[in-house]
């Protein structure tokens, strides 16, 4: 009965443990950390975007500033990301042309109808 008692104690903290690890993970990736404000206008072919204030993204300013999201920083540039914002869970395809379409009776566009 004792064997038993601390195996069940030892897993529910196994288990207590992973749940407050898959929390924290989902609480890390929530905000993306490789979210940053750019100027648009500064674009270089060489170097990318140059990283800017976030209040410039934020509010009307003198500098073209928005959100760019992945890419690789290096000394105050970004480079290989995109300004579109990605979506939780994205799996890379979207509803829109080029999608994968899976539909059932009827689904195919090129289907003939014999």
């Amino acid at each position: 009965m004792t064997d038993t008692r601390k195996r069940l104690r030892s897993g529910t903290v196994v288990l207590g443990g992973m749940g407050l690890l898959a929390a924290t993970l989902t609480a890390c990736s929530s905000d993306s950390p490789d979210k940053r404000c750019v100027d648009r206008d500064s674009y270089r072919v060489t170097k990318g975007y140059k990283v800017v204030s976030g209040k410039n993204c934020d509010s009307v300013t003198a500098v073209d500033g928005d959100w760019y999201y992945g890419g690789k920083k290096k000394r105050g540039w970004v480079d290989g990301g995109s300004f579109t914002k990605p979506g939780k869970g994205s799996g890379g395809s979207s509803s829109g042309s080029g999608g994968v379409h899976r539909g059932g009776f009827g689904g195919g566009h090129g289907s003939s109808g014999g």
